[in-house]
């Protein structure tokens, strides 16, 4: 399931894993299904609790290669403008020049530029995450949830996983002091991926 380095004192021995042939199967392009995923995020509030959010508007493709995942790829462009906590008055702040600024910057990307199996059903992808006009890389831990034909005939591919950014890193600097101490926002996100794909009829 790809080729994998071990170095020992003398030289690095390259050795290749045999295929899966149900990983070689799911070899195509995908195009991800909004109504069956979910892109969401946690972040401290108060330094006491968490709130959680979502975004419901988002599109993207996968590219596949099960004999070989290093060589797989992903795109995703998510609405800024969709941002959802349960809070109507939080959502347009988070909107704002203060946050977002979904009027001026209405999408936040990913693209992808490097992908690696860890080992079983953990892979881990790599690319340039956008937010507003800053661009910075972003490692994705994910897990393989497998793969299933729907009642309607459609062939589906599921991952889940997550990753942390520092969202100062990305110009999202507003905050508040609290009088007892600390921030009303930590600058710690927590970024929560569950997909659900489609392959593309070939």
């Amino acid at each position: 399931m790809g080729i994998f380095n071990r170095k020992n004192d003398n030289a690095t021995a390259v050795a290749t894993l045999p295929v899966d042939p149900a990983l070689a199967a799911l070899t195509g392009e995908y195009t991800i299904d909004p109504a069956h995923s979910s892109i969401g995020f946690t972040v401290r509030h108060a330094m006491v609790t968490n709130v959680r959010g979502s975004f419901g508007d988002h599109e993207g493709t996968l590219q596949l290669d099960g004999s070989n995942p290093g060589a797989s790829a992903a795109s995703i462009d998510i609405k800024i403008s969709s941002v959802d906590t349960g809070i109507g008055d939080r959502d347009t702040h988070l909107r704002s020049g203060d946050f977002f600024d979904a009027e001026q910057f209405p999408l936040m990307t990913f693209r992808s530029t490097e992908a690696e199996q860890l080992g079983g059903d953990k892979y881990r992808m790599t690319g340039d995450l956008t937010i507003k006009d800053v661009t910075k890389p972003l490692s994705i831990d994910l897990e393989f949830n497998g793969t299933a034909t729907d009642p309607y005939g459609i062939e589906r591919v599921g991952f889940e996983g997550s990753a942390e950014i520092l969202r100062s890193d990305w110009g999202l600097t507003w905050n508040a002091a609290l009088e007892t101490g600390g921030v009303v926002v930590s600058d710690k996100v927590k970024l929560n991926f569950d997909i659900s794909a489609i392959k593309n009829a070939a």
